[in-house]
């Protein structure tokens, strides 16, 4: 099977392509395309680590090496809940805040270029599409081959 003829094929280079781009930008500012991503995602009153996880969709072994890179480079501090010790919330630091609002802006670019190009009929088609096609990957239970299948 030609990956050219696989849905999946498209979605990922779409995405790899933007994530490349974002990560060229966000490199001229001292950090990735997934920092900016998880910096976007903390909020003013300070984010649980679970909640960062549960809104930008980044694995916990991952999203504990890219919090802590973020602390050492001073955009991020961390505070354990005095009530429950397992709780721990992050805040931005002022250079933090100046990091989250040149990701900010970088989105806000690109995706105006994207609703500059794209009519409001093929962004609502892309949205319907693409929310239907995560719904199904989250749904899909793949078919285990068993050793005797294999044979």
């Amino acid at each position: 099977m030609s990956q050219l003829k696989t849905l999946d094929y498209y979605i990922k280079t779409a995405w790899q392509t933007v994530a490349n781009k974002y990560n060229v930008i966000a490199s001229q500012y001292g950090f990735t395309q997934a920092a900016g991503y998880i910096l976007i995602n903390i909020h003013k009153d300070g984010t649980s680590v679970s909640e960062i996880a549960n809104s930008t969709g980044v694995k916990t072994t991952s999203l504990s090496r890219v919090l802590n890179n973020l602390e050492s480079l001073g955009f991020i501090y961390r505070e354990t809940n005095a009530n429950d010790k397992r709780s721990v919330k992050v805040y931005l630091t002022e250079l933090g805040k100046e990091k989250r609002k040149l990701a900010k802006d970088v989105v806000l670019e690109f995706n105006t270029v994207l609703e500059n190009e794209l009519s409001e009929k093929e962004r609502n088609q892309l949205i319907k599409t693409l929310t239907k096609i995560n719904d199904l990957a989250a749904k899909y239970q793949p078919h285990i081959i068993s050793t005797e299948e294999q044979i």
